[in-house]
C-alpha cells in the first residue's frame, strides 16, 4: 500500500476490513502524517476546499489543546461546511467555541457531574442485569441489539426522564443520525437520506421540547428537570438548547458506549487469554481493561477543527480556514506513543488514548459514566453468562464517523450461571 493509493474521502474505504484501514493509517503516520484530501461531492452542498488528515497522536493533542488556533465552531462533527443552525442542532456544544461553548457546558456540567452520576450507579447495575436477564434463557442473541445497545440507551433515557414508551423511538432515531448513510439503518427504499436524517433529529427534539416544558411546571429528579431550572449568571438554557443537548447525549452517550462494549466483546473472543485473566481478577484489572477497550474500539473516528489564523504545526504551514480532521483511530495506534499498539493488552499502562477526544475544552463530558457502564456490563456478563462466545463475524457499520458494529452473534448456555 502506498500513500498515494489511500483516499479517506472514498466511502468504500470505510467499508473495508479494520485491518486494511489500520494498515492505511500506519502508512500515513509514517509517510504523510498531515495529508491533504479532496472532499467528497455531496448533492446538497457545494464541494468543499478539502481537508488535512491529522494522523499522529502528538499533533492531535497539540491541536486539541489549542482552541484559539483550531476552532470547533465551524463544525466539529462533519467535514463539509454545514449551516450554523444545523451545527448547533445536531452537535450542541461540540460544534461551539467559547464563550458560547463555555456558557452551555457550564450550565450542563453543574448538573452532569460525577456526584450526580453516582446517584444513577445503582440504576446502571439494575438496567444491566435486566438486559442480560431478557436473553439469558435463549442461549443465543445478537450482542449489539440485545445486550450492548439497550443498556446505555436506557441509562440515558432514565437520566433525562424519557418514559419507557419512547425508548424505541430514541434508539431508532439516534441510529439514523449516526448511520453514516448505512442502508441497514434507513427505511426501505429511502430515496433521500438527508430528509430521513433531518426527520430523525426533529423527532428527538420534539420529544425533549415537550418534556422540558412539562418539567418547568412538574419538576422531577431527572436531568431534564435540573437543566430547565438551573441558571448560570442569570441565564437558563432554552428549550431548543436542551433539545439539542439531548440529541448529543442520546447519540453520543448511546452509540459510543455500545460500540465500545461491542468491540470489547469481540476483542475478548479474539484474545481468550486476556479474557481469562480479567475474569480471574476482575476488579483489579477493570480500570486498565476499560481504558484498553476504549482505545481499541475508538468509537468516534474523527473530529474536525478549523484553523483560525495562519500557523505552523510539525513543520506544516496551515492557513486560516484550513480544515484539519483529527483521526483518533490513527492516534490510538501510534507506535510513537503505544508500545505494541496492535496488541490488545488489558493491563496496558500508561494508556494515553484519545478515545474520549483530546485534551482541552471539548474532552468528553460523559467519560465517567461511559467507564462505569463498560465496567458494569462486563462484570455482569462474566458473572451471569460466563461461557458467552462469539458465534460469527461482526457486521461493520459503513461509516467514516462511528467505528460501529451493527451485528455480532453470540451463543451461551441457556440460563447462564443459573444453569450450573
Amino acid at each position: 500500500m502506498s500513500a498515494d493509493s489511500i483516499n479517506l474521502s472514498n466511502i468504500d474505504f470505510w467499508g473495508a476490513p479494520w485491518s486494511e484501514r489500520e494498515a492505511a493509517f500506519a502508512v500515513l503516520r509514517r509517510e504523510r502524517p498531515i495529508a491533504f484530501f479532496d472532499e467528497l461531492e455531496l448533492p446538497f452542498l457545494p464541494k468543499g476546499p478539502g481537508y488535512f488528515a491529522i494522523t499522529r497522536h502528538a499533533d492531535i493533542l497539540e491541536i486539541s489543546r489549542s482552541p484559539e488556533l483550531f476552532c470547533s465552531g465551524k463544525g466539529a462533527t462533519s467535514i463539509p461546511d454545514m449551516p450554523t443552525e444545523m451545527l448547533d442542532f445536531y452537535g450542541s456544544m461540540i460544534n461551539m467555541d467559547d464563550p458560547r461553548h463555555q456558557r452551555l457546558r457550564g450550565i450542563v456540567s453543574r448538573r452532569f457531574t460525577p456526584k450526580m452520576i453516582q446517584a444513577f450507579m445503582d440504576d446502571v447495575e439494575k438496567i444491566t442485569v435486566d438486559v442480560i436477564e431478557r436473553v439469558i434463557d435463549k442461549g443465543r442473541a445478537d450482542f449489539v441489539s440485545e445486550i450492548a445497545a439497550p443498556m446505555p440507551l436506557i441509562v440515558i433515557c432514565n437520566l433525562m426522564g424519557i418514559p419507557q414508551s419512547q425508548h424505541q423511538l430514541v434508539f431508532d432515531k439516534s441510529n439514523i443520525i449516526l448511520s453514516g448513510g448505512d442502508p441497514d439503518f434507513l427505511p426501505p427504499d429511502t430515496v433521500n437520506p438527508i430528509g430521513v436524517f433531518l426527520e430523525a433529529g426533529a423527532s428527538l427534539a420534539a420529544l425533549l421540547r415537550d418534556l422540558a416544558q412539562h418539567r418547568v411546571k412538574h419538576p422531577s429528579d431527572d436531568l431534564t428537570s435540573a437543566l430547565v431550572n438551573t441558571e448560570l449568571d442569570g441565564e437558563r438554557l432554552t428549550d431548543e438548547e436542551i433539545a439539542s443537548f439531548f440529541i448529543l447525549l442520546a447519540v453520543a452517550g448511546n452509540e459510543t458506549t455500545r460500540t465500545a462494549i461491542s468491540h470489547g466483546m469481540f476483542a475478548l473472543e479474539q484474545h481468550p487469554e486476556q479474557a481469562r485473566r480479567w475474569r480471574n481478577d476482575f476488579e483489579a484489572m477493570a480500570p486498565t481493561a476499560v481504558e484498553e477497550i476504549v482505545r481499541w474500539a475508538t468509537p468516534v473516528i474523527f473530529m474536525r477543527r478549523t484553523a483560525t489564523r495562519d500557523t505552523v504545526l510539525s513543520g506544516h504551514q496551515f492557513h486560516e480556514g484550513d480544515k484539519t480532521i483529527l483521526f483518533y483511530n490513527s492516534a490510538n495506534r501510534d507506535d510513537a506513543v503505544f508500545e505494541d499498539p496492535f496488541e490488545f493488552d488489558l493491563r496496558r499502562a500508561p494508556n494515553p488514548h484519545v478515545g474520549y477526544g483530546g485534551p482541552g475544552p471539548h474532552f468528553c463530558l460523559g467519560a465517567h459514566l461511559a467507564r462505569r457502564e463498560i465496567t458494569v456490563m462486563f462484570r455482569e456478563l462474566f458473572k451471569r453468562i460466563p461461557d458467552i462466545r462469539v458465534a460469527g463475524e461482526p457486521a461493520q457499520l459503513r461509516s467514516a464517523f462511528i467505528n460501529g458494529i451493527k451485528r455480532l452473534p453470540v451463543e451461551f448456555t441457556p440460563g447462564g450461571s443459573r444453569a450450573t
